[in-house]
């Protein structure tokens, strides 16, 4: 396994890896993408083999230019108002988080798409992505550069201790800056819906196209959101109800809840912001430890702050990395604050749920 900085010459190296069947971990502006040429499925197979994810969860078709879309997807099954729609929102908001499901060209292999005749399709915002994507062969098909079911990688350190050897390349480009993956938007059916809340925020989208759908909200209720299924396999990924998951067991509260949970040993509490950490001490009276990042009280618990202002954005690209760390610490349990419901915080929270127990 090659582990090399990005540059002009690492990234000539991946592409040709990617054009001769191989797998390589790259930077994008959401998280590690583990990547293979889209139109290769002995290739995808090894991304499948390589994470250990199973044949229903379908990739992300990963393109670097706009003209390329027509190429792996089938537009004319489109009616005219829902086309209009898609070149708004991709003249608006790619390159970036955002995944769109489309009708498939032949050319996009089954085993990408778990056989559905949709693939979920994205321009991402990374410029080394974006090279990456152009040196190969202009469409790389890739989930997130993790195992099956854990922690979303923001680092290259995150790939490397989760793949390692799995994988023939890792690409460093240092720190996600978005740190959730992409919003996947449903448009096949000319209703706009939400199948999973991501980098690009519901507010963005609607204000280009109007009022979007949130799969679960109206027809199976909240237990069930996200869960959008069709009969040979899910229709996006990420869409499990235990994903994004810790191997520490994780427990999700809202401000109220947390702020009446007791100190335990041996447990970590994540807090979206400094008030609510505030609340928390004054609440269990450890005042003097209020300016302190971590702190140890009992000696075996720890806390941290996701944004101490509250910034969501600063909130979302630090959570995977945030659970990164207190997962290697080896807690018993980690305690997590859910976010506000504005911006990124539907996503914040819908990763949290998928990593409670």
């Amino acid at each position: 396994m090659n582990y090399l900085p990005v540059s002009e010459e690492s990234l000539r190296q991946a592409a040709d890896i990617i054009q001769k069947g191989g797998i390589v971990a790259f930077p994008t502006e959401t998280v590690y993408g583990l990547g293979a040429d889209a139109f290769n499925p002995r290739a995808l197979a090894k991304v499948f083999k390589a994470k250990g994810r199973p044949s229903f969860d379908p990739l992300i078709i990963h393109i670097a230019a706009a003209e390329t879309l027509e190429h792996v997807a089938n537009l004319s099954i489109l009616n005219k108002e829902t086309r209009v729609k898609l070149f708004l929102l991709a003249d608006n908001l790619w390159p970036g988080p955002l995944s769109i499901i489309l009708p498939k060209n032949d050319i996009i292999p089954g085993i990408a798409t778990a056989g559905l005749p949709t693939a979920a399709i994205r321009f991402p915002g990374h410029d080394a992505a974006q090279k990456l994507i152009s040196l190969s062969t202009g469409a790389i098909a890739a989930p997130s550069a993790n195992p099956f079911g854990s922690l979303s990688p923001t680092k290259a350190e995150h790939v490397r201790d989760g793949l390692g050897e799995k994988v023939d390349m890792i690409l460093d480009g240092g720190p996600s800056r978005i740190g959730l993956e992409s919003t996947v938007l449903d448009i096949t059916d000319g209703n706009f819906k939400i199948l999973r809340p991501g980098g690009t925020p519901i507010e963005a989208i609607e204000k280009l196209v109007g009022a979007v759908q949130i799969a679960g909200d109206s027809e199976q209720g909240a237990e069930s959101r996200g869960q959008v299924q069709l009969s040979t396999g899910f229709a996006s990924p990420g869409l499990l109800k235990s994903h994004y998951a810790p191997k520490t067991p994780l427990i999700a509260l809202d401000i109220e809840e947390i702020i009446k949970k007791p100190c335990e040993n041996n447990s970590a509490f994540l807090f979206f912001d400094g008030f609510s950490r505030n609340m928390w001490l004054e609440s269990h009276k450890f005042p003097d430890l209020l300016v302190e990042k971590w702190i140890k009280k009992p000696e075996t618990a720890s806390f941290k702050v996701l944004s101490e202002t509250g910034q969501v954005l600063e909130a979302a690209s630090r959570l995977f990395e945030a659970l990164h760390e207190l997962d290697n610490r080896r807690f018993l349990r980690i305690y997590a604050q859910f976010a506000p419901l504005q911006d990124l915080g539907m996503a914040i929270n819908d990763r949290l749920k998928r990593a409670s127990v």
